[in-house]
């Protein structure tokens, strides 16, 4: 018989429940809390979610009991936009960013993601795997239990290769959780810098159909800007992917008013990222199209800009808003949701219950994995976190603030703020 569990004395079981699509509008708001919550978990799966004393009365004597000591109990975070398997750091250009320089200065200096490129095609497969699990550490004690992992610092056939089987075999050894991404279309690479369409064509050629092969990702990103891919070579290297079964999503108006918002829609995209300078056609197009915006404003914040997302007229035009870390080494060194629900009600006026929502059951269908994850319902997969506080929205207001007490990622322990 599987082992039973079964979480008690929740101050608000925060269940997300109910949601058969991703949430919009006024339902951003609707987190189906449970006041003195509780929930039985059966192997790996949801069992019952109900209120204590309606759950205590399942409960059998082989049941494991956790005690949530009046803490809040919610689904692991999903974040659905990371780059976490490089090699290196960049504290470098961070001092240079301190002291006036542009992200876009550095780069045109050979900084930026070639830098990490260079450092990541020296490392082995061994290294990247052994950074990989630190980063995971990382982001489990944050309370995020599922990540999407992009490729994208190796800008070779085999150098993208190595980077997804590292992703691959940390979706295996780890009790993080990864949806795999290949950005092979991340920049041109130094050696093509003159040969754009030679490298574009590698990437549609070579890389994609390798990846495919192997059945190493699940969907295909692209850098769209006009000094990166422009929206012609973006829809290139995206149709390929799409005819190689991928889904997309797509890098969009970061830096400047690209097109990418517009190409996502058009190419109906799974998710447009970034989008901090996407106007309200843009806008129109993603609710259009059907396409869930990502919004990440942990890059905005460690690159020293204001321009957030403009996400209020997002949701004012019912978008299915996600919350994301961007984690990587450059633009957005932080593994933590929490960190995020603070940026976006502070600096995007959403509301903790927007946030919320955002980075848990819109993240999980973002990523095709809405009826799997990213609320605590019975049947579905018991990632979930006991947060040391009693409220849902302290996890925004006290900020810089490892809230997370317990996480269990598929009903197992992975990290013990006690252990």
């Amino acid at each position: 018989m599987p082992e039973t569990l079964a979480v008690v004395n929740c101050s608000q079981l925060v269940t997300l429940a109910g949601a058969r699509r991703p949430r919009a509008g006024g339902d951003l708001r609707q987190l189906s809390i449970i006041e003195d919550g509780a929930m039985l978990v059966r192997g790996d799966l949801i069992e019952a979610v109900g209120r204590r004393r309606e759950i205590e009365s399942l409960i059998k004597d082989d049941c494991e009991i956790v005690d949530a000591g009046r803490r809040v109990v919610m689904p692991g975070f999903v974040d659905a936009h990371t780059h976490p398997v490089f090699a290196g750091i960049r504290a470098n250009e961070f001092e240079q960013r301190s002291s006036g320089a542009t992200y876009r200065e550095i780069a045109a200096r050979g900084g930026g993601i070639r830098s990490t490129v260079r450092a990541t095609r020296t490392a082995s497969l061994t290294d990247l795997v052994k950074a990989g699990k630190r980063y995971a550490q990382w982001f489990l004690r944050c309370g995020t239990t599922t990540i999407e992992a992009k490729s994208g610092y190796g800008l070779t056939v085999e150098d993208e290769l190595k980077i997804l089987r590292a992703i691959k075999q940390l979706n295996a050894e780890t009790p993080l959780s990864y949806v795999s991404t290949f950005l092979g279309a991340h920049d041109i690479p130094s050696e093509y810098k003159s040969r754009r369409a030679t490298y574009v064509s590698l990437v549609v050629n070579e890389m994609l159909p390798r990846v495919a092969q192997e059945k190493l990702a699940e969907y295909c990103d692209v850098f769209c800007e006009e000094d990166v891919f422009t929206t012609e070579e973006s829809w290139q290297i995206l149709s390929a992917a799409r005819c190689h079964g991928l889904g997309l999503r797509v890098h969009a108006d970061q830096l400047s008013l690209s097109g990418g918002a517009k190409l996502a829609a058009e190419l109906n995209a799974a998710t447009a990222d970034h989008l901090e300078h996407t106007d309200a056609a843009g806008i129109l197009a993603l609710k259009t199209g059907k396409v869930q915006p990502v919004l990440l404003p942990g890059s905005v914040y460690a690159l020293g800009s204001s321009q957030y997302s403009p996400a209020r007229q997002m949701i004012d035009a019912g978008l299915a808003v996600v919350l994301a870390t961007d984690f990587n080494p450059g633009s957005s060194p932080t593994p933590s949701m929490l960190m995020i629900l603070s940026l976006a009600c502070t600096q995007m006026k959403m509301t903790p219950a927007e946030a919320v929502t955002a980075a848990t059951i819109n993240a999980a269908y973002s990523l095709g994995r809405g009826d799997v994850i990213g609320s605590l319902e019975k049947g579905k997969r018991a990632d979930f976190v006991i947060h040391d506080c009693a409220d849902y929205r302290e996890l925004a207001y006290f900020f810089g603030i490892e809230h997370p007490h317990q996480v269990y990622s598929g009903g197992l322990l992975a990290f013990s703020r006690s252990s």
